[in-house]
């Protein structure tokens, strides 16, 4: 009954624009390069992150820079970003701090991203397509802000704006959530999309330009 009222009152007042809908088994594609070209999505709950687990699925055939996840504060552009330098290579940006992940061996296909942060200890962990790549420390004792501006297909180098057309995704991204807690990622299914900030089955998105949702291949 409490999920129902919390959908209830969602949909009573979602952002004008924005819609809410169950994404499972479908994706957005973007199409091609562009600067204007992106998704906003709305969190389910506004609140100040001591600790988060991130988690998407992409596929996309670039080899330069792009962005997966931006997620933008008036204070810091990149208050949690998500980037690919080159392939097999991944960058988490905290509060405009960077980390630097290399994945050996990285195989052309769809990757399912995962990554989580706490501050109490400021250790972050990624794992890729169920395997671990590794843990690194950054920004211990930091907290990530709220008031945010989450965008997929381009990276924000000011609140909600000013992107590259060359750090612009190209490709397919599809089951994001976000949680407000460290997930146990050695045993998180390969299908849950339960986040209780961002959650796939119950997303609030607005598109912006030349972006497609399309059944997932």
């Amino acid at each position: 009954m409490e999920k129902l009222l919390l959908g209830v009152l969602l949909l009573a007042f979602l952002p004008e624009g924005m819609t809410q809908k169950d994404l499972r088994g479908k994706v957005f594609i973007f199409p091609e390069e562009s600067d204007t070209a992106y998704v906003t999505l709305i969190p389910r709950v506004r609140k100040p992150l001591r600790s988060f687990t991130l988690c998407l699925k992409a596929f996309t055939d670039l080899t330069r820079p792009y962005s997966l996840f931006s997620y933008s504060t008036k204070s810091k552009d990149n208050e949690l970003l998500l980037f690919v330098n080159k392939v097999g290579e991944y960058d988490l940006y905290i509060g405009n701090t960077k980390v630097t992940f290399k994945v050996p061996r990285p195989i052309y296909g769809p990757v399912h991203l995962c990554v989580s942060w706490e501050s109490v200890s400021g250790i972050a962990e990624l794992w890729v397509n169920s395997r671990p790549v590794g843990r690194k420390g950054l920004r211990r004792g930091y907290t990530v802000g709220q008031d945010a501006r989450i965008i997929l297909g381009q990276e924000q180098d000011s609140f909600g704006g000013k992107f590259d057309v060359k750090q612009s995704f190209v490709g397919e991204i599809w089951d994001v959530s976000l949680w407000d807690h460290v997930v146990s990622l050695k045993n998180l299914c390969f299908n849950c999309y339960t986040g209780n900030i961002l959650n796939w089955r119950a997303l609030i998105y607005r598109v912006k330009g030349y972006v497609v949702v399309k059944p997932k291949l």
